[in-house]
């Protein structure tokens, strides 16, 4: 079984602000509401949309699947993002002479 690192670290540490920017406009465009300086947070929208209790502090009640759900919200919508971004970058390279 894969030991799990303990925190979140990134690799190059100085784009977590670029990260976050990206996090908040990306949510933003999927319709929930976030607090440009504190993205992070918009993962109580994510819960309160899934009808998932989740608060500021502990929640050692929340299930792992639960969790899941939020963070797979968030995530597949970046992710999504990156992608169309990345195709899109490709398609311009192609119209290049």
């Amino acid at each position: 079984m894969a030991r799990r690192r303990s925190g979140r670290s990134l690799v190059v540490p100085e784009a977590g602000r670029s990260l976050d920017q990206f996090k908040a406009s990306v949510m933003q465009r999927e319709g929930y509401k976030v607090n440009p300086a504190e993205p992070n947070n918009v993962k109580f929208e994510v819960a309160k949309s899934l009808g998932i209790p989740l608060s500021p502090g502990n929640n050692g009640q929340l299930k792992t699947e639960d969790a899941g759900k939020i963070g797979g919200q968030i995530g597949g919508a970046m992710v999504r993002e990156m992608i169309r971004m990345a195709q899109q970058q490709l398609a311009n390279r192609g119209n290049k002479p």
